[in-house]
């Protein structure tokens, strides 16, 4: 083989044995880009219901809550639970809202363990921007379903995290999973 035919990789240095990994999708959190504090369409919280479910990412819709895919999920099967009105605090949900919402969280933990069984879950909220919330203007609780060894050297050394099922066959086979109403 002639040397015209070997690529020249001389303008990318010497090797380093590493593989990359590329997810150019997540430089919007990398880069602190932040949604809009204000309801509407520059909320993504607000934007998502308006959209239909495989598009919004939607895996259930209530009445004052639903729950969508995050985004930027720490595991496969990471979800948001939501509600629809614009409120960033848990103290300011309604009565309705609070029963809702807390239903959500159990019945998505329950199609969690029946569609990918994990070995345990983190779940909770951030609330304010301190406090670590990407999007502090409008209140969302997550629900991380584990599993042992699902952290690796990726996200310590590398800040990447390796997820081998896509956001849309985890929201699929979430919704399938979802008990009846």
């Amino acid at each position: 083989m002639s040397d015209a035919l070997e690529p020249d990789t001389s303008f990318a240095g010497v090797p380093d044995g590493f593989d990359r990994l590329w997810t150019p999708h997540r430089m919007a959190y990398v880069t602190g880009e932040r949604p809009s504090t204000h309801a509407g369409d520059g909320c993504p919280f607000c934007a998502a219901p308006g959209r239909d479910d495989a598009e919004g990412l939607i895996v259930q819709r209530g009445v004052h809550c639903y729950v969508v895919m995050n985004l930027f999920p720490y595991n496969p099967g990471h979800v948001l639970v939501c509600p629809y009105r614009h409120v960033s605090l848990y103290v300011d949900l309604t009565d309705e809202e609070t029963t809702e919402f807390t239903d959500l969280t159990k019945t998505a933990i329950r199609a969690l363990n029946e569609s990918s069984g994990p070995q345990g879950f983190n779940i909770g909220m951030n609330q304010g921007e301190v406090a670590g919330a990407g999007v502090a203007a409008h209140l969302h609780q997550h629900i991380v379903p584990r599993w042992g060894g699902d952290m690796n050297f990726l996200p310590v050394v590398g800040q990447t995290k390796a997820l081998p099922v896509l956001l849309e066959d985890a929201r699929r086979r979430l919704a399938e999973a979802w008990p009846v109403q």
